[in-house]
């Protein structure tokens, strides 16, 4: 019998935003409907790991769950915090050491752009007075470069756009819900050339909790088995373009933190990019879907703008990107967003997507979180 760890109980509390409900109170009511979903008691819960980015200490939800003396790790890792307590809590189960166990994260972010500060990352206060922290601008100048050498139309930026929001009609997650036509998207006030307001996610407010067990356990519970056959975060590696690197190499190399982690993804999965039925990709804006479906090795770089004129991308496509709309529609809560992306992928493997369910029985699904300043985390499921 193979020692997968297994994804056994999933809960979400909607995104967007929700006044006077704290971002530990959206992670609290995520973690309780995880439990009923898993069929188990809070303290059943051998260790969590949990993600915030400006919501407080996830270890503080104790006080709300139960004084069981849990071991409970903070993580903190930009957009890829989720996806790295994801990653931390399967090494746990898989060391052997324990049987079950938590991955959380929420947020609740104020209103407007997120504000990081130079300090944060090691870089100088002249880097923030000059404006190079504006992460609109870093992600308008990458796509900009990208669609001149790739042959990419802004009007493939608002095809991505499109589907996201018509994505999110169907999932009850999401915060923006309403079908937004493509015209409207290119004729929006411009935030960043070539990016108007319909193509940036907005911080948010939201939480996710999901259940790891090994597979023994997992079939204690009489769960089906959604298996973790892969999940892994990397670091960027030399000459590759990332929020706040202050430089760019001329000629500079191709690797970069989702390559690197995808390809180790794929390796340790067994399968390729072909093998996958549905993937949710990082899309904190329209273009950097467009790149990390390159990035994580779906089609060759320029290829995105057939893709997304044929439909290859929809939800009945080739390969559905972000059925339940992603970022762009459900908004980014950072702790919480990559594991909203894998709380998707068990609901589409589970076959509980309603409208917005990937017909022909998916089994596989990927998902891909990249976060400054230059961290990626990918996980591959299977049933």
């Amino acid at each position: 019998m193979s020692g997968d760890v297994c994804i056994v109980g999933v809960g979400i509390h909607p995104f967007g935003r929700t006044d006077g409900l704290s971002g530990l109170d959206q992670g609290v009511f995520a973690v309780n409907q995880a439990l009923a979903d898993a069929g188990i008691a809070w303290p059943d819960v051998q260790f969590a790991y949990g993600s915030s980015d400006s919501a407080g200490n996830p270890d503080t939800m104790v006080e709300r769950l139960g004084l069981t003396g849990v071991q409970f790790i903070n993580v903190r890792n930009g957009c890829a915090a989720g996806g790295s307590a994801l990653f931390s809590a399967q090494m746990a189960i898989k060391s052997g050491e324990f049987e079950i166990g938590l991955a959380v994260g929420f947020d609740k972010h104020p209103r407007g752009a997120f504000n990081a500060l130079p300090s944060e990352y090691n870089l100088p206060d002249w880097y923030g007075d000059a404006g190079y922290m504006i992460t609109t601008q870093f992600f308008a100048a990458k796509i900009m470069r990208y669609m001149h050498e790739h042959g990419i139309s802004q009007t493939t930026l608002a095809r991505v756009a499109n589907k996201a929001f018509r994505n999110a009609v169907h999932a009850p997650h999401a915060w923006r819900r309403e079908p937004v036509d493509i015209e409207t998207i290119l004729d929006a006030p411009l935030v960043s050339d070539p990016y108007t307001k319909y193509m940036f996610c907005s911080p948010a407010e939201g939480g996710v909790a999901l259940i790891l067990a090994s597979e023994k356990k997992a079939r204690e519970l009489g769960k089906p088995l959604v298996r973790l056959k892969a999940a892994t975060m990397r670091t960027r590696p030399p000459k590759s373009f990332e929020v706040f690197t202050p430089s760019i190499d001329i000629g500079g190399g191709t690797a970069t933190a989702t390559r690197i982690a995808s390809a180790d993804a794929f390796r340790m999965a067994g399968i390729g990019p072909e093998d996958i039925s549905l993937a949710q990709l990082q899309d904190t804006e329209c273009g950097a879907e467009i790149m990390h479906m390159a990035e994580n090795g779906f089609c060759k770089d320029g290829e995105q703008e057939a893709w997304l004129e044929q439909g290859r991308t929809e939800i009945g496509g080739a390969l559905p990107v972000n059925t339940d709309g992603g970022c762009l529609a459900c908004g980014e809560p950072i702790g919480a967003s990559g594991l909203r992306q894998v709380y998707e992928n068990v609901v589409q493997l589970r076959g509980d997507g309603g409208g917005r369910q990937v017909p022909g029985n998916p089994n596989t699904a990927y998902s891909h979180v990249y976060g400054a300043p230059g961290v990626s985390a990918v996980t591959i499921l299977e049933r």
